[in-house]
C-alpha cells in the first residue's frame, strides 16, 4: 500500500501531460509518445497489481 501512496501521483502527473497533449496537440514536446506509452504501461502495471492484491485478501 505505501509503494501506491508514491506511484499515483506520477500516473496522474503523466496522464496530465497525455491530456494536455490532446487537448493542445501543436504544443505537445516532442517526448509527448514515449509519455504515452510511459503511462499506458505503468496504468496497466499498477491496475494488474490492484486487482490481484484484491484477488489474494
Amino acid at each position: 500500500m505505501p509503494r501506491q501512496k508514491y506511484i499515483l501521483p506520477v500516473l496522474i502527473l503523466l496522464n496530465t501531460i497525455v491530456l494536455i497533449g490532446q487537448l493542445y496537440p501543436v504544443g505537445a514536446p516532442p517526448f509527448a509518445r514515449i509519455v504515452n506509452i510511459v503511462f499506458l504501461v505503468g496504468s496497466l502495471l499498477f491496475f494488474v497489481v490492484l486487482i490481484r492484491q484484491k484477488q489474494r485478501k
